[in-house]
């Protein structure tokens, strides 16, 4: 496996928090703690617009296929909804007044999960943007959500530990999956929707089977904690991304390390935490508090 940094996308004057490439190829969409949610042109490495101001941080950003909209999850609570046919923010969701962590959706029901500090998960259309319903997951924070994208299975991670295993037909809670040491920061089904990843502030990534709930494996992944885990969309293989300024890429398969990325490895990668990645094709994005975007072609 070969990596090579192809770009660093500079503008951001504060810690970068999340990522999310739009629904229109060759576009990106930043935010974190600046004062608005940024786009980005992949074909140039181009600062393209700041799409709209924000009153707080940006913690998520979601673009569901299917639907002209970005969602924008704050530190406020709220949820900005930018639609872009109408080139502007139609709909705020102000279901919420403690932090929103996650926010994603299924695409097969037509609905939207926004994850929030305050232990809830809440339900929308995403066609008519209405409160469908309030999943009480935790006495805390739900940190992550992942769908699976097999079946009919949800997955919440949460600050208390665990990672808790709902229904999505009926919004029932299945199985709490017990054993990370602290908080779950992120979660991943595989693409063949057979196992379930985690990652914690506890450094350790645990593979879940999705059929029995049993650990398959526990990896110590990291020195610090695990703040993301992405799936290669259409390869045998997951990255992750971490506090300790790293970024691992891991067979799929048999859960083995295969790539290290960090200035320790030679590589002119972040200096501070990474927070979150997207794969684009064999193409790996991160972005850090140390307030850049890097691009970065993985050669497999």
């Amino acid at each position: 496996m070969h990596v090579i940094k192809t770009a660093d996308l500079t503008g951001h004057s504060n810690p970068i928090f999340t990522l999310e490439l739009s629904q229109k190829s060759g576009v990106l969409f930043t935010g974190g703690n600046d004062k608005g949610l940024v786009e980005w042109n992949l074909a140039d490495n181009s600062f393209i617009k700041v799409m709209f101001p924000v009153p707080t941080s940006i913690y998520a950003i979601h673009c569901p296929e299917g639907y002209p909209l970005l969602f924008a999850g704050l530190r406020s609570g709220e949820v900005l909804v930018f639609n872009f046919i109408e080139q502007k923010i139609t709909h705020r969701l102000r279901k919420h007044i403690k932090p929103i962590f996650d926010i994603k959706s299924i695409s097969k029901k037509d609905e939207l999960l926004i994850a929030s500090e305050d232990g809830t998960v809440s339900v929308w259309s995403l066609k008519t943007l209405e409160l469908l319903h309030t999943i009480q997951v935790s006495d805390d924070t739900v940190r992550c959500i992942a769908v699976s994208p097999t079946g009919d299975r949800l997955a919440f991670g949460c600050r208390d530990n665990r990672v808790m295993v709902y229904d999505w037909e009926d919004y029932s809670p299945i199985k709490a999956l017990i054993g990370h040491t602290m908080a779950v920061f992120s979660l991943a089904y595989s693409p063949n929707g057979e196992y379930l990843v985690s990652g914690a502030r506890d450094a350790q990534v645990k593979i879940w089977d999705n059929k029995t709930y049993t650990l398959i494996q526990n990896v110590p992944a990291h020195l610090f904690a695990v703040n993301h885990i992405a799936f290669h969309p259409t390869r045998a293989y997951f990255a992750t991304a971490s506090m300790d300024k790293s970024i691992k890429i891991w067979d799929a398969a048999d859960f083995k390390l295969r790539k290290i990325i960090s200035r320790e490895k030679g590589y002119p990668a972040h200096v501070l935490s990474i927070n979150k990645l997207a794969w684009n094709g064999d193409e790996l994005l991160s972005v850090s508090d140390d307030k850049t975007i890097m691009r970065w072609q993985v050669e497999f």
